[in-house]
């Protein structure tokens, strides 16, 4: 009961999840335009290549967008802060999905 008093705020289920599904769905759209746009894989990467890159991706997506859900848990008060708190999440979420189009293109079009 203590610590309550000092958290700055109180986690949402409900907000959380719709920030990870919208950075899962960007994360798919992206990825999407990569694995729909091979016309003729190569037969070494194996019948189902396009399934790692789909659940990866997304999953990076999610995962980066909650750079900016703790943003709103740590809420800076001055405008500065807000600025580079803002530039901070989105180069988190940035670099999450460029790892996730790494890893997940990694042995196929990433080689």
């Amino acid at each position: 009961m203590i610590l309550k008093n000092y958290l700055p705020a109180q986690i949402n289920p409900q907000s959380l999840m719709k920030r990870m599904l919208l950075g899962a769905f960007i994360g798919f759209i992206i990825i999407s335009f990569f694995v729909f746009s091979v016309d003729d894989p190569n037969p070494d990467w194996g019948k189902f290549w396009r399934i790692r890159p789909l659940i990866i991706t997304p999953l990076a997506g999610a995962f980066g967008i909650l750079s900016f859900y703790c943003k709103d848990l740590i809420r800076p008060q001055s405008k500065v802060m807000t600025v580079l708190v803002y530039v901070l999440s989105l180069v988190a979420f940035l670099i999450a999905l460029w790892m996730g189009i790494v890893l997940g293109l990694d042995g196929t079009l990433w080689n």
